[in-house]
């Protein structure tokens, strides 16, 4: 059977190909934007915090803070930390198995470097070894205070990447499995992947410390117009980036998000997420369409034993609202990577075969993953004017089990890949 194409547009999000049908939706149906709450482990009181917190954000069952969620929320983890502070080999042997379990369900998927202790290439082995060792893949690298076993150069201080150094371990981390790195940049504005808008910074109920920040971001939009640099990231307000670290492997730097009045470094912390996911901040990550990783600390907190309380949770319950509803959603960091990073990574044609229409989707680096682990992407979704009469390939194989779509606000039906949430091992 004879078939006529069309020339492949590229899927990046906020570049929807114009025209008719079928075309690319930027997040999978039904939702309008996407989140995910990037949370640094620092000064988690300990284990049992540690593990409640997760029960309450992911599972569905009674908690110390209420009644479980049954979000989808990830964390980080690192190993060598002092006496006294939550990690992974302060852990009992009981304990560091729940950690496995977690991280094997994909919900702690974040490496916050080695710790405070986890200095050099020794430290790094150990570590990886043990994770190996037990099938746990965590393909997300997240800079730590000024660690030496850090990535990055100008904010974190870090040698993890410079051969030679005590601290060196790149080539061993990447060959573990990390793809993505984030080196310490945080911006204010509320969505990445679409244009960069100032105008949420600026809350006139706090003019002068708002203003401050206003300020802070508009010369950051100066230098990294002018010198590049450490601001360069800003300019394009985009999520993630592709970079060459200093033994010369290649990374996906990604950028998070404190939309704070006050600045990046404001209400980063388990009490102040309440007054950084308010309906306004949410509101507009819907308006703009945008994708965001937000920067915080659910450990830190007054209440060392229900850190999540008050407002914060106010604000969670109406998160979790809006995922129900097919607002937002809201996912893991290394998920969201792994969406964001397919939807560059692949070009789509369409192909007529008699009364069908087939959505040809392939990865422009020969089907070597640009990031992500290898498989088809869930989630992709494409606008359709017959969905019934739709077919999807990636990579040259239908794939099957395509999702038909009623139409969402836009009044277009649509076609996706299945998206499967994580399902939350019991602990």
């Amino acid at each position: 059977m004879s078939r006529t194409l069309k020339e492949g547009v590229p899927l990046a999000i906020g570049k929807d190909a114009p025209g008719a049908p079928p075309f690319p939706r930027d997040f999978p149906y039904p939702f309008r934007a996407m989140l995910s709450i990037c949370s640094d482990l620092d000064e988690t009181p300990g284990e049992a915090v540690y593990r409640e917190t997760i029960r309450f954000l992911n599972g569905t069952k009674a908690t110390t803070m209420g009644p479980g969620l049954g979000l989808e929320v990830g964390n980080t983890m690192y190993f060598d930390m002092p006496k006294g502070q939550f990690s992974y080999w302060n852990a009992g042997e009981e304990g560091r198995e729940v950690l496995r379990a977690l991280m094997r369900s994909g919900h702690i998927d974040c490496l916050h470097s080695f710790g405070d202790l986890g200095i050099t290439r020794a430290h790094a082995e150990r570590a990886l070894e043990e994770l190996g060792r037990h099938g746990c893949r965590l393909g997300v690298w997240v800079d730590h205070g000024i660690s030496p076993s850090n990535f990055g150069s100008d904010i974190m201080r870090g040698a993890g990447d410079v051969p030679g150094s005590a601290s060196y371990h790149a080539d061993l981390t990447f060959g573990y499995g990390v793809r993505y790195v984030w080196r310490g940049r945080v911006t204010s504005v509320v969505g990445q992947d679409v244009p960069r808008r100032l105008g949420n910074v600026f809350d006139a109920a706090h003019p002068v410390a708002s203003g401050k920040t206003l300020a802070k971001e508009g010369i950051k939009d100066l230098l990294a117009g002018t010198v590049g640099g450490r601001y360069a990231m800003h300019a394009g307000n985009e999520l993630l980036r592709e970079v060459t670290l200093r033994d010369g492997r290649r990374a996906i730097e990604f950028i998070r998000c404190n939309p704070h009045w006050g600045g990046v470094s404001s209400c980063d912390t388990a009490e102040g997420l309440g007054r950084v996911l308010t309906p306004d901040v949410l509101d507009l990550l819907e308006e703009r369409r945008g994708a965001c990783i937000l920067y915080t600390h659910l450990g830190k907190g007054r209440d060392r034993e229900r850190p999540l309380r008050g407002e914060t949770v106010v604000a969670l319950r109406n998160l979790a609202e809006r995922v129900r509803d097919g607002r937002i959603l809201l996912t893991t960091t290394r998920r969201l990577l792994e969406y964001a990073s397919a939807r560059r990574a692949c070009r789509s044609r369409l192909e007529r075969e008699g009364e069908w229409t087939l959505v040809m989707v392939e990865e422009s680096n020969g089907g070597e993953p640009a990031g992500r682990r290898a498989g088809v992407p869930e989630g992709l979704t494409f606008y359709a004017g017959d969905p019934e009469k739709t077919r999807l390939f990636f990579n040259g194989r239908e794939v099957s089990g395509l999702r038909r779509n009623p139409p969402d606000g836009t009044g277009c039906r649509s076609v996706s890949i299945p998206w499967v949430p994580l399902r939350m091992p019991e602990i």
